[in-house]
């Protein structure tokens, strides 16, 4: 019962806390805890996936070509394409990155971007292959699809 008596009420959610020394563990504290990762489905599946397969040149003159007529642009400083999306507001950007980021987590390959309210500027390239890959050409090709 004495555990009860620090019990709060906020508005409808219950906060309920032990003071210091009052509760006695077996286990010490979480942040006690060094981190030391968690195996999970995803990482465990990452390190057998196959890489990436690094653009060939005929893929560079076809398929890449195509994205960088729709407004991509190659870095000059690395091997990877780049562009800017500018939205009607903050919702639809953060929506239209919601989207891409469900691609990302189920091809295991994730963009790096950079968001500021309706501006978002995403740069694709396969750091396994320490340049462009069929894996960007797909996601380039999905943000075009689903720009609005």
């Amino acid at each position: 019962m004495a555990l009860y008596r620090n019990l709060y009420k906020a508005g409808s959610v219950a906060i309920h806390f032990h003071p210091a020394g009052s509760v006695k563990c077996a286990r010490p504290p979480i942040n006690a805890i060094p981190f030391v990762g968690l195996a999970s489905a995803s990482t465990v599946s990452s390190s057998k996936r196959k890489m990436a397969d690094k653009l060939t040149q005929a893929e560079r003159d076809t398929q890449l070509q195509a994205l960088l007529q729709a407004g991509w642009k190659l870095q000059s400083n690395r091997d990877a394409i780049e562009k800017e999306y500018q939205f009607k507001n903050f919702n639809e950007a953060f929506g239209f990155m919601t989207r891409v980021a469900l691609l990302a987590e189920k091809m295991d390959h994730h963009p790096e971007w950079f968001n500021v309210y309706n501006k978002l500027q995403v740069t694709l390239s396969s750091h396994d292959v320490n340049g462009l890959s069929k894996r960007d050409l797909k996601m380039a090709s999905f943000m075009d699809k689903n720009f609005s």
